[in-house]
Formats: C-alpha cells, structure tokens, sequence
C-alpha cells in the first residue's frame, strides 16, 4: 500500500514543533547545566552530560511528531534542516538577549564545549530523517 503524501505545510509544521519543544527542553537544561553542573564538573564534561538527554529527547519528540505528521525522507530533510536553522538562530538571540555582541557569540564556537554542542545540533537536525526513514516509528 502506498503512503499517503503528506501537506505541502506537514513540514514546516514539524520543524516548528520539534524546534519549539526542544528549545524550552534545552533551555531549562542549559539553565542546570550552566548554573550547577558545570561549576561542579567543568563546561565540557556538562554539555557531554546533557547531550545524551537532550538527544534522547529529540529522538523521542521526533518520533511522536511523525506519527501525527508523517513525513517522506525527502520531507523530513526540509523539516530538520528548518528546525536546525530556527535552534541556531534562537541559540544566537538569547545570547543577544544576554547582552553578548553577535561576533562573540560566533566566537563561542571554538571551545571544545561549544563545538561539542554544535555537534549535537547537526544530530538534532538529522533526528527527524533518521526517525522518518525507521519501518516502525
């Protein structure tokens, strides 16, 4: 049996809730992970702490939003790369927000921690393919 194509919009809908519900997982995990975690064990021992729950997160709302927007490869490559593309704009804006000039904020990517954490973006922004490409969701 064929599947049933999805909305022209089916995708831009996933990439905005997929990046809306990672953000605020992330933002509220970034908050412990600056405020105690790091202190306590060092920034990239932090961000390689957080980074399996974050990603498991993703993984798991990846899922669930396929179920109720079920998206081709070709679909869920547009919807992860938008999501992709809002989570680092969003990621800039709060340091905007913090008072960080955008140069510095660019410039925040040559720590091991920060690029780290860029890794796990471009795995977040993949999670919805991946999980597109999956028989069984």
């Amino acid at each position: 049996m064929d599947a049933v194509p999805a909305a022209p919009t089916a995708p831009l809908r996933f990439a905005a809730a997929y990046f809306g519900a990672v953000f605020v997982a992330g933002f509220v995990l970034g908050v412990v992970r600056t405020l105690w975690l790091a202190p306590a064990v060092g920034p990239l021992a932090a961000v390689a702490l957080e980074l399996p729950l974050m990603l498991g997160f993703s993984a798991f709302i990846a899922g669930r939003l396929l179920r109720r927007w079920p998206l081709s490869c070709g679909s869920a490559v547009v919807a992860g790369s938008v999501a992709l593309l809002l989570l680092l704009a969003a990621e800039a804006g709060v340091s905007l927000l913090a008072g960080r000039e955008l140069a510095a904020h660019w410039a925040l990517y040559r720590t091991a921690e920060a690029q780290l954490g860029l890794a796990g973006q471009l795995v977040f922004g993949l999670l919805p393919v991946l999980r597109a490409g999956r028989k069984s969701l």
